[in-house]
């Protein structure tokens, strides 16, 4: 028998429920998760794509792929869509906390407060809300695993994206500690993610301009980063095959940006 390098990447048997998975990012994960096996439920605010999404997964993979509408920061609608994918797969092994969202401030004299606890509530509590709804399913699962979607915003300077950076810099801490208080019993990691060119820089502001930047960027790689990167590096964190590692947040950003000492 040939022994196979990817067994333990595989996530047959799984029971995936990712938030904000009905396009960017978010789809491709759940495309990928279902490539490799899983079943997938995908919540999402705009429940109509979120059931498009799925049903073209399916279709491409074979794979049960569901979805449904859910705001995530409703503890009802949680509570709803938990029951429904642990009612559809049996369970739920992984949970991906992926959405958030975050739109430009660039004045700070003129935040509203309003726009941090807003940001708080979706990039921060509804992980939360969502893990500790899950968490009875998780525990009882083989591998069961909570990944979540950061961003590079939260460990860099985000003058122009304040309440997006501060709310995503409390997740790394809260998932942090929760994976300390979830020891043995469920793993909890998160992405770090850097520029990734979707349709969602301009529905949070940057211009045209500052996309052909970001597009072009001066990072370790060369290049901005593709859905499929993140959903690669997922994969990784919510398979067997990484089984030994939890309570870690790692960066998916192109290696950040290149820094010249002495000059271009």
């Amino acid at each position: 028998m040939s022994f196979d390098a990817f067994a333990e990447f595989r996530m047959d048997g799984h029971s995936v429920l990712i938030t904000g998975g009905a396009q960017n990012i978010g789809a491709g994960i759940a495309k990928t998760l279902s490539g490799a096996g899983a079943k997938v439920m995908i919540a999402d605010l705009n429940g109509d794509m979120a059931a498009e999404t799925a049903a073209t997964i399916s279709g491409e993979t074979g794979n049960a792929c569901l979805g449904m509408a859910c705001d995530v920061t409703d503890a009802d609608q949680i509570n709803a869509v938990v029951a429904a994918t642990a009612d559809a797969f049996g369970g739920i092994s992984t949970l991906v906390n992926n959405v958030g969202w975050g739109g430009r401030q660039p004045d700070p004299a003129a935040i509203p407060e309003e726009e941090f606890i807003n940001s708080y509530k979706l990039n921060t509590i509804s992980a939360y809300r969502m893990s500790m709804a899950c968490l009875p399913y998780l525990e009882k699962a083989e591998n069961g695993s909570i990944t979540n979607s950061g961003s590079f915003s939260s460990a860099v300077p985000a003058y122009d994206i304040l309440p997006y950076g501060t709310a995503k810099a409390a997740l790394n801490q809260m998932m942090v500690s929760l994976a300390h208080m979830l020891n043995k019993r469920v793993r909890v990691n998160s992405v770090l993610i850097g520029t990734v060119m979707t349709a969602g820089y301009g529905d949070a502001g940057i211009s045209p301009e500052m996309q052909e930047k970001l597009a072009h960027p001066d990072n370790l790689t060369g290049r901005p980063g593709r859905p499929q990167d993140i959903a690669n590096a997922m994969l990784f964190l919510c398979s067997p095959a990484a089984g030994w590692v939890s309570g870690q947040t790692i960066n998916v950003h192109g290696g950040g940006a290149v820094v010249r000492l002495f000059g271009s």
